[in-house]
């Protein structure tokens, strides 16, 4: 009997380090799975606004590439220095697209990637520099760069 009053105190110090132990794991593993949401959530907010960053870039250029005024055939000349605000008012508040010239002075120059020269069309290259910011507070920026050259009548060949 003497025996039996000397263990009952262990059995309880030892079920209170296995709870101590199984809560600590708990506490690990929910804040492990928070930390993962928190992973996915933001992955899927940069996705959707990548994905609405290249369709307003794919509506801007086929809204200029239909227009009587188009944009992309402008000289640099014709060009501020510092870009055009290629924005429309449908395009939303938290996405800016800029357009820049990239020809280096009058030139005129050959678009690139042709199989077979035409004769009195020339190519003016410009870039268009759109960015979108997302996430809470609009804290986080994706920027894409694309280059377009634009085919164009010579005015230093004949047609």
């Amino acid at each position: 009997m003497a025996n039996v009053k000397k263990q009952k105190g262990v059995v309880l110090i030892t079920a209170m380090i296995m709870i101590v132990a199984v809560t600590a794991v708990a506490v690990t593993l929910m804040s492990s799975s928070s930390i993962d949401l928190k992973i996915t959530n933001a992955a899927q907010e940069r996705a959707e606004a990548e994905t609405e960053l290249i369709g307003e870039i794919h509506k801007l250029i086929v809204a200029e590439g239909t227009s009587a005024n188009n944009r992309f055939t402008l000289k640099r000349q014709q060009m501020p220095d510092e870009g055009m605000d290629m924005s429309s008012p449908s395009t939303p508040s938290h996405m800016t697209s800029k357009l820049k010239n990239l020809n280096n002075g009058e030139m005129e120059l050959h678009c690139p990637r042709q199989f077979a020269y035409t004769g009195g069309l020339t190519c003016n290259l410009t870039e268009m520099e759109s960015t979108i910011t997302y996430g809470s507070k609009n804290k986080h920026t994706i920027t894409v760069v694309i280059g377009i050259g634009q085919e164009i009548i010579s005015h230093n060949e004949g047609s």
